[in-house]
């Protein structure tokens, strides 16, 4: 019989050895070569790729996100999505109920009507004896023919668009992947259509088929037992960071091991940058969030307040040698109660670019120094406290 430490070492040799040397990897049985990733910015990148994806897609769509709106942006999907069923492609939708609170009832039949398999996640039903308000579809993924998908933190909404196409212009990161990756996202929609209809469907990509050279962890928190998965794959990249840890974190309130792995990494030497809202859409998880910039700041991390727009993306580059991107949030929420994805990726063109993108943000952005930010109004110190005693809400 193999021992645990026996399998351990044949993993070892049997993984590229990248992975092996660099040691970012929490979970490297897990992960998939072969995969070619392109870094998508706010809505102005990622719509018109996503929406050539869908056009040129053969067999299937599979569109899942949180939020959907009858809007100028949800028109445009929606009008892709019928247009692709009409033409015999088997196209499927997951939304959130509560993320698409305000999607018209009209909008949905219209798309049914044309042939498009929808599924309401969790629809807001109280008097349902089943009726789960907490547990929510975060994720954020298209995947075309099993072979291109898409994930990271842009949602279906006119707030993505630049101010000249209408929108208002949110900061958010998506990526466009090719390869076994896409493969492993296919499959994850896949588990929740099952696991709402009862019913399966064939899937039609490769899983070896191979696009390129990063390594990819598809990292989802899709079971109970992998609730924490994401988080821990997190960590450990920042406790074995060497040089520089940066993060774009829109939603931002970290437990004591996320704080403790950030300090140890200061005190080792590596520099520490978030790039944090300066102004967000959820004003009460914003000072949830500002209740622990003091001691952030204290430990020598440094923070720096993304201007003007709604900052939304969530991603991480360590080291200009691994990423993290996706729909996670570094809250309570997404650790326990949503279903999220993210890309993790051993890619040093890869993890480089999205260092350079957060980079160029801290650039434009307002460092928050420790003595100024404690000559803030009382005022704001009740709500953060006020909203910190809520943190498990958020």
């Amino acid at each position: 019989m193999i021992s645990r430490m026996e399998l351990r070492d044949w993993r070892r040799l049997l993984l590229p050895r990248a992975a092996g040397r660099a040691g970012y990897f929490a979970f490297p049985e897990e992960t998939t070569r072969g995969n070619r990733l392109q870094l998508l910015e706010d809505g102005r990148e990622a719509y018109p790729a996503m929406l050539a994806a869908i056009a040129a897609a053969r067999e299937t769509v599979h569109l899942e996100t949180y939020i959907l709106r009858a809007d100028k942006a949800g028109r445009l999907f929606s009008d892709a999505l019928i247009e692709r069923a009409r033409h015999g492609v088997a196209v499927r939708l997951i939304f959130d109920a509560v993320g698409s609170l305000d999607l018209p009832g009209s909008f949905v039949q219209a798309l049914r009507n044309a042939g498009v398999q929808v599924l309401e996640y969790h629809p807001v039903a109280p008097w349902r004896p089943r009726w789960a308000w907490g547990r929510r579809d975060h994720r954020k993924t298209l995947v075309v023919d099993g072979s291109v998908a898409f994930t990271g933190g842009v949602n279906i909404s006119e707030v993505y668009l630049p101010p000249e196409q209408g929108g208002s212009g949110w900061r958010d990161l998506h990526v466009r992947v090719e390869g076994p990756a896409a493969y492993d996202l296919d499959r994850l929609f896949r588990q929740v259509w099952h696991s709402k209809t009862g019913r399966w469907f064939p899937l039609v990509g490769q899983p070896g088929e191979r696009h390129g050279h990063s390594l990819v962890h598809v990292a989802a928190n899709s079971e109970f037992l992998r609730r924490q998965l994401i988080r821990r794959a997190l960590l450990h990249s920042i406790r074995r960071s060497r040089r520089r840890v940066v993060g774009a974190v829109a939603y931002f309130i970290p437990d004591r091991r996320v704080r403790r792995a950030l300090f140890s990494a200061v005190k080792r030497g590596v520099r520490v940058d978030l790039l944090v809202p300066e102004v967000s859409d959820i004003p009460a998880v914003a000072y949830a969030s500002q209740f622990y910039y003091d001691t952030l700041l204290s430990h020598g991390v440094r923070l720096h307040a993304w201007p003007g727009t709604v900052l939304h993306a969530k991603a991480f580059a360590v080291d200009r040698l691994w990423a993290s991107i996706g729909s996670y949030n570094i809250t309570n929420r997404s650790l326990v109660s949503n279903l999220e994805v993210n890309l993790n990726v051993l890619d040093r063109g890869f993890a480089g670019r999205l260092e350079e993108v957060i980079t160029s943000d801290i650039a434009r952005s307002r460092e928050i120094k420790l003595d100024e930010w404690r000559k803030r109004p009382y005022s704001e110190l009740v709500l953060e406290r006020l909203f910190w005693l809520l943190r498990s809400w958020f």
